[in-house]
């Protein structure tokens, strides 16, 4: 992507691939650093992470801390 999302200013920033496959399934990795899946293929993990964009989108202030906190214990 060559282009800021709705919202960011400034340089662009590096982006990943989110969607990966490891030992014949496929899986996805959040912002803060969560690998979900697995999941049966590469179209339902991509499903499975827009899910998820969604689900933060909504989502208040205290559960996105939670997901932070889980994700620096991952890392």
């Amino acid at each position: 992507m060559t282009s800021n999302r709705s919202g960011e200013y400034g340089e662009v920033p590096v982006r990943n691939e989110r969607v990966f496959q490891k030992n014949s399934y496929w899986y996805y990795t959040t912002r803060e650093g969560v690998d979900i899946g697995p999941f049966d293929s590469r179209v339902a993990a991509e499903a499975g992470a827009e899910e998820f964009v969604d689900f933060i989108l909504s989502a208040g202030p205290s559960m996105i801390a939670t997901l932070e906190q889980y994700g620096k214990r991952a890392a």
